[in-house]
């Protein structure tokens, strides 16, 4: 809801130089947090750790209005990050839980699918806000529906058995809690792939608004409504023939959307090639989250899924901050930004393709 609309907030507060560390500052700290919030979910529950994080996203929607310094700003980007280091780890590993194997991937389709909803509908509301009432109402409206969200988890049933009181020294995270080698190919691909999103949630504002788009928010709704429409398909498809298989196609496809981006003139290019990231990156997601549950232990599923989030927010906060830099407010180096994203994507494509040992799982 507020991303479209922070390069333009942070211009304003004298920092337009800086666009790179809006995504890269948000997804270190998720990133960090992973390891805990994995640890957690496997030893507290799922419900908590969803909890926590939709919290934060409350309180620091209501934050934004209040700073007017660039340290601030920075400060409140680099908190905010725990909302995404926490929900999504506890509602993956929420639903591995009570869906069967044999349609796991069917099911993370649905659950990107609800997230592509929020997404498609977010950043259209947000710019709406923001055009129409100013960026304070927009902030305000993104922590209201946060609150909304912690209204329905506080009704939500456990789903861990066994769970365990909140102890201080479930904050000690061990090397072992920090990642999980079963998971280490789709982490891989998963941080090849996520470059592409931090350069698209970093550049596409400023692109939008070269080729003469307004309402910078539309780009990232055509981009989600074409991620929602190919998440359900996609699940079941690796449900059925694997999912390797479909990442192949997946990544090869966010090659080419990064290309067809770069070389936009046009808004209906521009538009073009965000649709087709959207169907790259909504067949991605799912189907790396179910492969990575697939190879996790039952008893550390949190820690599995954590360590892919953890490699999706080092993609995406790379992507965020080299973009940026390279970048650097000259329309000039649209091509190179989004090529660099491309070529990545085909090294995925590539490791894939030369998994010839990897099965239908």
């Amino acid at each position: 809801m507020i991303i479209p609309e922070l390069p333009e907030y942070l211009t304003q507060l004298g920092g337009a130089e800086y666009k790179g560390l809006i995504i890269s500052l948000f997804t270190i700290t998720a990133m960090i947090s992973r390891p805990f919030s994995g640890k957690l979910a496997d030893k507290i529950g799922r419900v908590p750790v969803m909890i926590f994080g939709a919290l934060v996203c409350f309180i620091c929607s209501l934050f934004y209005p209040i700073i007017s310094s660039l340290a601030g700003f920075f400060l409140l980007r680099f908190v905010h990050g725990f909302s995404t280091g926490f929900t999504p780890t506890g509602t993956t590993a929420y639903l591995s839980d009570i869906i069967p194997s044999q349609r796991r991937g069917e099911a993370m389709g649905i659950l990107g699918t609800a997230g592509a909803v929020g997404m498609a509908g977010g950043p259209a509301l947000g710019g709406l806000l923001a055009n129409q009432f100013g960026l304070d109402v927009m902030f305000y409206g993104s922590s209201f529906l946060a609150l909304i969200s912690i209204s329905i988890l506080l009704r939500t049933k456990e789903t861990l058995r066994g769970k365990e009181k909140f102890s201080i020294s479930y904050l000690k995270v061990k090397r072992e809690d920090i990642f999980e080698p079963l998971v280490s190919a789709p982490c891989l691909v998963m941080v090849l792939s996520a470059f592409a999103y931090g350069t698209m949630f970093t550049i596409i504002p400023d692109f939008g608004q070269f080729v003469g788009i307004k309402n910078k928010g539309l780009l990232f709704t055509y981009l989600t409504v074409a991620s929602l429409i190919v998440r359900l398909l996609a699940g079941k498809a690796s449900d059925r023939y694997g999912r390797v298989p479909v990442l192949r196609v997946s990544t090869l496809l966010i090659g080419l959307s990064m290309v067809v981006i770069g070389t936009a003139t046009s808004s209906a290019q521009l538009i073009l090639g965000v649709t087709l990231y959207g169907l790259a990156q909504g067949s991605t997601s799912p189907t790396l989250l179910a492969w990575a549950t697939d190879l996790s232990h039952d008893e550390f599923k949190g820690r599995g899924i954590a360590s892919l989030y953890i490699f999706m927010e080092l993609g995406i906060g790379l992507g965020a901050f080299l973009s940026g830099m390279i970048y650097a407010n000259d329309p000039s180096r649209f091509f190179i930004t989004f090529l660099i994203s491309g070529l990545l994507g085909a090294l995925a494509f590539m490791y894939l393709l030369m998994k010839q040992q990897f099965v239908k799982a």
